[in-house]
């Protein structure tokens, strides 16, 4: 009896298992995912390596995908498209990148209709893949547990980075941007093909962190996302951002062609010659100099791969393009500590015992502001040090240091954009958050809240499925996130959907500043207003309306 039992449990669990898509018809052929389970009755089909475009040609624009015949047997991640190394030693990816992966939360039934959210991960515009650094498990943008519990269809895709993705010679001859092209372009194909895997092609919310924020950003204000998307959500970083953009590409063009030898007075020549170099010495000429800059500057200046206004995609500076946003609803907003880890670059001693000096601040704010010269220095030193005191305690003004970088490489510029989107809006929402749990990040100083890229571990929902290495406190925080984000891209209001949120968000408008502060205990008391207004007063009107200095443009 008990056998018999045991039989028919195993064919009634077996038949009402969760849905599962099989073979999936795409414009380029067949492909067949992988089943993940997730629960009783709960699946995840996850696709990874399906192809958005051909393989790109150098400094080209992306193609359409040729296609394939037979099924595509989309199980493994493809390469990342070809950078160096983190440590900047050596590359590692391909040119042969351009793949992106679906995960399709499943219930009994099988899903239709479901919001997509498209994730342009980070990395400086230099480094970074669809699927990058595995913890503990799967990569950290792995997409199952944020779809299973916000019943969304997540898209992670690659992009071209660092030299073949955005070198450019300021004109027609190299215009840049190919990165951004690349985005619009698995952007157009999730468009294109998601009904197929049971998602809504008029709900797609484009996120990203970082570098990928500041491209949800500039995707945003590009003439050719008109109806592309619905929704837009930027962590830490928008195209306002002063690492977002080059002002100087011809510059570094010049920079990259000494280092691969192909540095000619005449520049048609200089271009000839860098497009037969080979990539992976375009790749490696491209690295960052870490010690050229130890004690000499700021970390800002060595992020030199970035979008320019290429009068295209980018038609004008970022700044008058918010007309094109005006059909996007938007959330957007920074960790406590985004500019800590920068900090401690450009001024190492604020995670050290030693004293960190005024002189010490001063530097920091010279070379932050150098296009203002020394004015600036003054104005900004006394604007950061009005809260000292006679005797400040160390640990206020290395957090002061952190503080700065934070304001002045992601802060403010994402509170202009916020407003410059909230006036330019046609009925589209717009949301405001600080996001400051204390970092999980081991030996930093007690004054430490949210890191740079801290805010992904929740929004991915890795307290779930890493469980081991979290507490109850992340798992409710990262309910938290994945809930308001989710709701966010089904119903454009970050408070309303399926998932229910500890308190309403409210909107921010034009004439009304709220912001949420996100951490592992939101209350009524987390909704504030004005987030450091006045330090982004500072930066918005009396250090913008001091005089910039003329410099000779420099070569090198």
């Amino acid at each position: 009896m008990m056998l018999v039992l045991v039989v028919l449990f195993g064919v009634w669990l077996n038949s009402a298992s969760a849905a599962k898509l099989g073979v999936v018809q795409t414009e380029g052929g067949q492909v067949e995912g992988k089943s993940h389970r997730m629960g009783l009755f709960r699946t995840v089909d996850v696709f990874k390596g399906i192809p958005f475009a051909d393989v790109p040609g150098k400094w080209e624009k992306p193609k359409p995908h040729p296609g394939w015949s037979g099924i595509l047997k989309a199980i493994k991640y493809r390469d990342r498209c070809l950078q160096v190394t983190l440590l900047q030693t050596k590359t590692q990816g391909s040119e042969d990148c351009l793949y992106l992966n679906i995960f399709v939360p499943q219930g009994r039934k099988l899903s239709s209709n479901l919001p997509v959210m498209v994730y342009l991960f980070g990395g400086a515009f230099l480094l970074g893949a669809s699927n990058d650094v595995a913890i503990l498990g799967d990569s950290l943008y792995d997409g199952k547990e944020m779809a299973e519990r916000g019943n969304v269809i997540i898209v992670t895709v690659n992009y071209r980075v660092g030299t073949l993705g955005f070198l450019s010679s300021g004109d027609a001859r190299l215009p840049g941007n190919y990165g951004l092209w690349d985005q619009h372009a698995a952007i157009s194909w999730v468009r294109r093909n998601i009904e197929a895997f049971g998602g809504n092609p008029d709900n797609i919310t484009i996120f990203g962190q970082s570098a990928g924020a500041a491209s949800v950003s500039f995707q945003m204000l590009s003439p050719y996302s008109k109806g592309l998307f619905r929704r837009a959500i930027s962590q830490c970083g928008v195209a306002l951002s002063p690492w977002a953009l080059q002002n100087n590409p011809m510059a570094l063009t010049k920079k990259v062609a000494r280092r691969v030898g192909c540095w000619r007075t005449n520049i048609d020549l200089m271009i000839t010659c860098l497009k037969m170099s080979d990539p992976v010495g375009l790749t490696m000429a491209g690295k960052i100099d870490v010690l050229l800059i130890l004690g000499k500057g700021v970390v800002m200046d060595l992020l030199e791969f970035s979008p320019v206004v290429d009068g295209d995609f980018i038609p004008d500076e970022p700044s008058k393009l918010f007309h094109n946003a005006a059909q996007f609803d938007y959330l957007a907003g920074v960790n406590s500590m985004d500019g800590h880890f920068f900090a401690g670059v450009d001024v190492p001693n604020i995670n050290q015992k030693n004293a960190t000096t005024v002189a010490q601040v001063r530097g920091l704010l010279a070379g932050l502001t150098k296009e203002k010269g020394n004015a600036a220095i003054d104005s900004a030193y006394s604007t950061y040090t009005s809260h000292w005191g006679s005797a400040p305690e160390q640990a206020v003004v290395k957090k002061t240091v952190a503080d700065i970088e934070t304001d002045f490489l992601f802060l403010v510029p994402t509170q202009i954009a916020l407003q410059l989107h909230a006036n330019n809006s046609s009925g589209a929402h717009t949301y405001s958050y600080l996001f400051n749990m204390k970092t999980r990040i081991p030996g930093f100083p007690h004054w430490v809240e949210a890191e740079h890229a801290e805010d992904l571990q929740y929004v991915f929902g890795k307290p779930f499925a890493t469980p081991l290495v979290y507490f109850p406190r992340h798992r409710d925080l990262s309910g938290y996130m994945i809930a308001y984000w989710t709701n966010f891209a089904k119903t454009g209001d970050p408070s309303k959907g399926d998932s229910r949120v500890p308190v309403p968000w409210p909107a921010f408008t034009k004439y009304h500043h709220p912001y949420l502060t996100i951490n592992h205990k939101i209350t009524k008391s987390s909704v504030s207003y004005d987030l450091r207004s006045d330090y982004v007063t500072y930066w918005t009107k009396t250090y913008s309306s001091l005089p910039t200095i003329k410099r000779e443009e420099e070569e090198e």
